[in-house]
């Protein structure tokens, strides 16, 4: 039996994309899920227990807050957040990110609110 490959296009998933803070999932490998984001704007504080999570981003520019101080990522930089690292991302103008997390990870973590996306949704 043969499989269709084909390239994962990240211009033409954005596109399908129309809402801020709901990531939505490109792939899968392992456990793990690689998913996209547009976002605008400040987020919650929260944080993951269970898990890292890696925050690459593709085109705008990034600040992921800290209680003790902030990184700054623009186009082509990544950075992972340790588990149990209370963060909140925040995004001047809009910014498309990649996001690498384990399958069932909670966009808020266990903070909840109106901000928390519904999981494995796929575009």
């Amino acid at each position: 039996m043969t499989k269709t490959r084909k390239a994962i296009n990240f211009t033409d998933k954005f596109s399908k994309i129309a809402d801020f803070w709901q990531p939505r999932v490109v792939a899968e490998m392992n456990d793990y899920q690689f998913k996209l984001a547009r976002i605008e704007g400040d987020f919650i504080w929260h944080d993951h227990p269970e898990t890292d999570e890696a925050f690459i981003v593709l085109s705008g520019r990034l600040r992921i807050d800290f209680r003790d101080g902030a990184v700054t990522l623009g186009p082509g930089e990544m950075f992972v957040v340790p588990k149990g690292v209370e963060h909140k991302p925040c995004a001047e103008g809009e910014v498309h990110l990649l996001l690498i997390e384990p399958r069932g990870i909670l966009n808020t973590g266990h903070a909840g609110g109106d901000r928390t996306a519904q999981n494995d949704v796929w575009t």
